[in-house]
């Protein structure tokens, strides 16, 4: 379990096959100062388990199933990537409930400098749309962020009417201790990112789906 507060920024070292997926070697100082065999780490919001180490770089097997969900997939030796450690019970839960199981990926589709903060627009895949809403959370690339705008219910239009080439999207207002702190701040249109929605909305999206279900039958 996370919380989205990204503790370093890393940098993928080394990518071999392992089976049908990878083993990834990351350089993440901090990190991997006590990593320890079985762990979890939060790389870019998707979960991997440390399989080694050293003194500034720990290895984790990445499936293949991961690799085609997740923006890991196109990730390249120098890709800078955000590292999270697993929250200790007790500990204080700075973002939002985060499990590093990515529900899929969005494109930049604008990035929008201001005086001291910048907004993203990232596209929202169809079936997750129903999950994000304003002022909600998200987590991007593995940091917890709150939702400051989305699209329309329909994606073919807005709320005037007019019709909008991007289709589902939301957009995100970046700090600059955000910027400066994670690749968010790295991040240029056409960029691919990984999305976590709220546990909270897939339970209530799961709980309805029973409910509108006939009975005795199935959806």
């Amino acid at each position: 379990m996370f919380t989205g507060i990204i503790e370093e920024m890393g940098e993928i070292t080394a990518v071999a096959p392992s089976g049908d997926g990878w083993r990834l070697t990351v350089r993440a100082p901090r990190a991997a100062a006590d990593a320890v065999h079985g762990e979890s780490i939060a790389v870019s919001g998707v979960c991997l388990t440390v399989v080694g180490s050293t003194a500034d770089t720990f290895d984790a097997d990445v499936m293949r199933q991961t690799l085609d969900v997740s923006a890991i997939g196109s990730a390249t030796i120098g890709t800078r990537v955000n590292i999270e450690k697993a929250m200790p019970v007790g500990a204080r839960l700075g973002g939002h409930i985060v499990q590093g199981h990515v529900d899929g990926t969005g494109d930049v589709l604008e990035v929008r400098p201001g005086a001291q903060w910048s907004v993203l627009r990232i596209s929202l895949p169809a079936d997750l749309a129903p999950l994000v809403v304003d002022k909600g959370s998200i987590s991007v690339d593995g940091t917890s962020l709150t939702v400051s705008a989305v699209s329309p219910s329909t994606s073919s239009g807005t709320q005037d009417g007019s019709e909008t080439r991007d289709g589902h999207w939301f957009e995100v207002s970046l700090i600059p201790a955000t910027l400066a702190a994670t690749t968010l701040g790295l991040r240029a249109v056409g960029d691919r990112v990984n999305l976590e929605t709220d546990i909270l909305a897939r339970h209530v999206e799961r709980l309805l789906a029973f409910r509108a279900a006939p009975e005795g039958g199935s959806r």
